[in-house]
């Protein structure tokens, strides 16, 4: 029987390179859901459609395909329509539709099964807004990691400056602190912590030792 680690919390915490290390050190595989809305978002800004529930975003999720494969490194590949999107997907403009289109419940919807159906076949860590919640709430170990704004923007600044990219923290900050609201105030599977979750803040850690205390937790609770 496959085990399943939901990995919970807000935009910038770190999930996704924490679940990943966490997922290699303990032979799972790493599930990026994140990854899949703002696919979704991208479709959606290619296709002008507005991310916002209606007929328009009804019809784009009807049209296209999105789907996860590995490479050979063992790495996560998004592909859209059959294109590797990987890349165009990690900016901040990018991260914001992310946010809006996962409030539409049809794209909620689509996602769903994909993300269940992963997790039946797999041992596998999850990391998302609400695994531990809606997608997996029987999941094994539910985890929600979290930071405060101002440390989660830093690390978000340093990251984009290391990749040449021109921007300011004070924008990085201001869209961690709007994405915050909009996922916490959503109607649809809003983030907040799943019950029976363990809740560990990396605000005063670096990324070794958040890496360090969430395996941690995990191989506690398995």
């Amino acid at each position: 029987m496959s085990v399943a680690i939901a990995l919970d919390g807000p935009a910038g915490a770190g999930k996704s390179t924490i679940a990943k290390r966490a997922a290699k050190a303990l032979d799972f595989i790493y599930i990026d859901t994140g990854a899949l809305y703002r696919t979704i978002g991208l479709a959606a800004s290619r296709n002008r459609v507005k991310p916002q529930p209606s007929r328009e975003v009804d019809e784009l999720l009807s049209k296209i395909t999105v789907d996860l494969t590995f490479n050979d490194m063992g790495e996560q590949v998004v592909l859209l329509d059959g294109e590797d999107v990987s890349g165009l997907i990690r900016t901040p403009e990018a991260s914001m539709m992310a946010s809006k289109i996962s409030a539409v419940p049809s794209v909620r919807a689509y996602l769903l099964d994909l993300q269940r159906d992963m997790a039946k076949s797999h041992n596998v860590i999850m990391d998302g807004r609400d695994i531990g919640t809606v997608v997996l709430p029987d999941a094994k170990v539910k985890i929600f990691l979290t930071a405060s704004p101002e440390a989660r923007a830093t690390r978000r600044y340093k990251e984009l400056c290391e990749k040449g990219m021109d921007v300011k923290y004070e924008d990085i900050l201001y869209d961690v602190i709007e994405r915050d609201y909009n996922d916490t105030h959503r109607t649809t599977a809003p983030l907040k912590p799943a019950e029976g979750c363990i809740t560990v803040d990396t605000t005063e850690l670096d990324f070794e030792q958040s890496a360090e205390k969430v395996i941690s937790v995990i191989k506690e609770n398995l």
